[in-house]
């Protein structure tokens, strides 16, 4: 979770997950959702976790739709540097998106996400991102 900037980048922690702003920023608004638990297999986590797992997504998508309108949302596990359990969550725009006054692009549209470009922010700009993102997330208990 420190490697992607947690508990500076955090938005919501769970009682199995955390989601935090992706400092690296593939598209608008790109997160990382991360399992709290000490698993580096999808199927190792506890029921409890992949019960929560509904809502948090669910969740994640209503205030990622109300924040930035997304096209389309990706969900990728890789876990190949880092091998515990997680998801780079990517929305997907066909066209540039601007958010808190910068533009975005989705350079991979529509096919993978392009992870080899992304949007440079400064730390003000991204601290002021994480700001925006975290405005719009809620309160709702599992």
């Amino acid at each position: 979770m420190k490697k992607f900037g947690y508990p500076k980048t955090l938005l919501k922690e769970y009682d199995n997950w955390v989601v935090v702003v992706r400092p690296v920023q593939i598209t608008a608004g790109s997160l990382v959702l991360i399992c709290k638990e000490d698993a580096i297999a999808f199927s190792q986590i506890s029921e409890s976790a992949f019960q929560e797992l509904s809502f948090v997504i669910r969740e994640l998508e209503d205030n990622l739709t109300q924040a930035l309108s997304y096209c389309k949302i990706n969900y990728l596990m890789l876990m190949m540097v880092d091998k515990e359990v997680h998801y780079h969550i990517i929305p997907r725009y066909e066209t540039v998106k601007e958010v808190i006054g910068i533009e975005f692009e989705d350079n991979g549209w529509p096919g993978l996400p392009n992870f080899a470009e992304s949007t440079e922010l400064t730390d003000v700009e991204f601290n002021k991102l994480v700001e925006f993102l975290g405005n719009y997330w809620i309160t709702n208990e599992f």
